[in-house]
């Protein structure tokens, strides 16, 4: 893949000093933490070795079970499609994180290695007291985000998007990160949304090869891209919405991640309003859905207050700033609209 050469913003925390979140949160943009975790418990033992980094991991684990991700070979490494994108090119196991670290181990030295993949493992249930040595300190910020772990192989992660806020730790190995602005979302291909390969949409262009003549909009995706590789130590901040494309780099990789959304807890997900909205909006008459495009524009799209600003205070109602109540209020309403 020929990346444009777009530098990615980057933070040296000298020292593993303190996490500059008011400064990440009020640029707004991708950036690189460099060293931020170079103390980490974990960090220093994969600097020792590989093996010494899974005897860390394995130190802390708390015998459950855990759902993994196992392909063949074939996959290099990327769990994806099969041809038409009606299946999985891989199957998901249930083990110990011991069992998989056995099954990495077994194949570090494979040109070409079956793929083992623990994504989005929660820590506190998994490795407990493993966030005692190995914490970025996101509460002190007061910023609640349980913190995930993703154990691998040499794994590619699709590109997709997260609408939490992102901030990500490779703690073993190395991690390339390709990332790309919301607004790219027309040029990068998004597939199904079922199944997906990790719960998210993901771009069908394979980035080590790209067909341009299937994707010939990808070229102008690349040319906003900003690439990144991480160390042991650093990390990114990745804002909500974004799209990225991680390639674990290394036979063993780990990374340590904190997702958390910056809206007040009564705001729901966006996304079954997409789903309503394909339902509903989508499939209508083209004059009638460019009508409701102006509809959505006044009450969603545009500015928070206008369309209640001409109303009396007292007769808002739902036109004023949604609060606990009135989120349970269009909850109820939109459940009793459903069960119709």
């Amino acid at each position: 893949m020929d990346v444009a050469p777009t530098s990615m913003r980057s933070l040296e925390v000298a020292d593993a000093g303190p996490l500059p979140l008011d400064d990440l949160l009020t640029a707004g943009v991708p950036t690189r933490l460099g060293g931020i975790a170079r103390t980490w418990g974990l960090v220093r033992a994969g600097q020792q070795s590989t093996q010494a980094a899974m005897a860390y991991l394995r130190g802390f684990d708390a015998g459950r079970p855990v759902t993994y991700s196992h392909g063949a070979p074939s996959i290099g490494g990327r769990p994806f499609y099969n041809e038409d994108c009606t299946a999985l090119n891989f199957e998901v196991r249930r083990g110990g994180i011991g069992e998989v670290l056995d099954a990495i181990s077994q194949h570090l030295d494979d040109a070409r290695p079956p793929t083992y993949y623990v994504a989005s493992l929660p820590i506190a249930g998994a490795l407990p007291g493993f966030d005692v040595d190995n914490d970025l300190g996101l509460a002190a910020h007061g910023v609640q985000a349980p913190p995930s772990i993703w154990i691998g192989n040499r794994v590619v992660a699709s590109c997709h998007f997260d609408a939490p806020e992102n901030l990500a730790v490779c703690a073993v190995g190395r991690r390339r990160f390709t990332l790309f602005p919301p607004e790219q979302i027309d040029n990068l291909y998004p597939g199904p949304l079922e199944p997906t390969p990790g719960g998210q949409v993901v771009s069908l262009v394979d980035f080590d090869a790209p067909d341009f003549a299937r994707f010939p909009r990808f070229r102008d995706a690349l040319a906003t891209a900003q690439t990144v590789v991480l160390e042991p130590g650093d990390a990114i901040y990745i804002p909500g919405m974004w799209w990225h494309h991680v390639r674990s780099e290394a036979p063993f990789n780990v990374l340590v991640n904190y997702w958390w959304r910056r809206a007040p807890a009564h705001l729901a997900s966006p996304l079954p309003a997409l789903y309503h909205a394909l339902w509903t909006l989508r499939d209508l008459p083209e004059r009638e859905k460019r009508a409701w495009a102006h509809v959505f524009d006044y009450y969603v799209f545009g500015p928070a207050d206008r369309a209640g600003a001409h109303v009396p205070e007292t007769a808002r109602d739902l036109l004023a700033p949604i609060d606990d109540t009135r989120a349970r209020r269009l909850r109820a309403r939109l459940i009793a609209a459903l069960n119709r």
